[in-house]
């Protein structure tokens, strides 16, 4: 590096540096990065570009930048990311949020927002990870009672940190356990508008082949869905029946090659089923319900609709 740095040079540097080294959305990893070691917003980078970094500072960035350019996360690294225009707090205890699972928590919102019956809206989500789903829902729309379940006791913390963080303890609660386990009949509300999942669904093949900055560094257990991939979205299906209400919708992040599978998995439950796909073409989030539900994109499903 030279001998004088700026945020302005600091930031083109980094990007062309990550850019080379093949990591995924360098010009946001920069901008993290150099926020984190100045204790400066991102906007605030932008405020004071030609602002010189003392050296101590340029030691700090350059051993995170040595680290990210060796495929470490990013978000680990800086203990955050942003999600949804939020930031979300992240430990190697959990999944870090991916941009493409905002199409899920933009579908989930769109749903509430249409909603005649009024009232507080009852959502459950399950594998719930760092909690991202659930504040991003909270937060967008206040008329709401959240479950959000997971099996891990540390990923679980991540989340109360995220509730507290965006002042939603009165919106969310936390259950451990495995998917609906920990929902107690009586105790808890067993019947939900909205069941959301971001589960884990990588195959065994597809596990073996993952970058190296997600095979090495995220948890297994959030990641690995079985041989197929398809074992969590099988015990979720079994079990929505007697959780979801009549007119309620399930909402799950699915693989890029998972559609069909997830559509046959389905199909024996649900009257209609919709596979949306994400910006990059790929099969991203399904959507399913035994109703089509009023005021609900009244032509969302037409042309895909599967009737048993």
């Amino acid at each position: 590096m030279a001998d004088t740095w700026t945020i302005r040079k600091l930031i083109e540097w980094m990007v062309g540096y990550f850019t080379d080294r093949a990591i995924d959305t360098p010009r946001l990893t920069a901008e993290l990065l150099l926020s984190h070691v100045l204790q400066m917003k991102r906007i605030e980078l932008y405020m004071h570009f030609d602002k010189v970094i003392e050296p101590d500072k340029l030691a700090a960035l350059r051993a995170l930048v040595k680290r990210t350019s060796d495929h470490e996360p990013y978000a680990y690294l800086i203990g955050r990311t942003e999600f949804y225009s939020m930031e979300i707090n992240v430990s190697r205890d959990c999944l870090i949020p991916r941009p493409e699972t905002e199409l899920l928590v933009e579908r989930a919102i769109e749903f509430l927002r249409t909603r005649k019956a009024g009232g507080t809206q009852k959502i459950c989500d399950l594998c719930t990870g760092s909690g991202c789903i659930a504040v991003a829902i909270a937060k967008n729309f206040p008329d709401c009672k959240i479950i959000a379940t997971d099996i891990s006791d540390a990923a679980l913390a991540v989340a109360d940190i995220n509730i507290k963080k965006h002042n939603l303890e009165k919106k969310i609660e936390l259950l451990a356990g495995d998917l609906f386990e920990p929902v107690i009949n009586g105790l808890d509300e067993t019947k939900f508008d909205l069941i959301a999942s971001n589960p884990p669904y990588i195959s065994e093949s597809e596990f073996e082949q993952l970058d190296k900055n997600v095979k090495d560094h995220e948890p297994r257990q959030a990641l690995y869905g079985g041989a197929d991939g398809f074992d969590i979205y099988r015990r979720i299906i079994a079990s929505v029946p007697e959780h979801l209400k009549p007119d309620g919708v399930l909402m799950m992040e699915i693989g890029y090659l998972q559609g069909d599978g997830i559509r046959k998995l389905l199909e024996p439950v649900f009257s209609y089923i919709k596979i949306e796909k994400d910006i990059s073409d790929n099969d991203r989030v399904v959507i399913a319900s035994n109703r089509m539900v009023e005021n609900y994109r009244p032509d969302f499903f037409d042309g895909t609709v599967d009737r048993h």
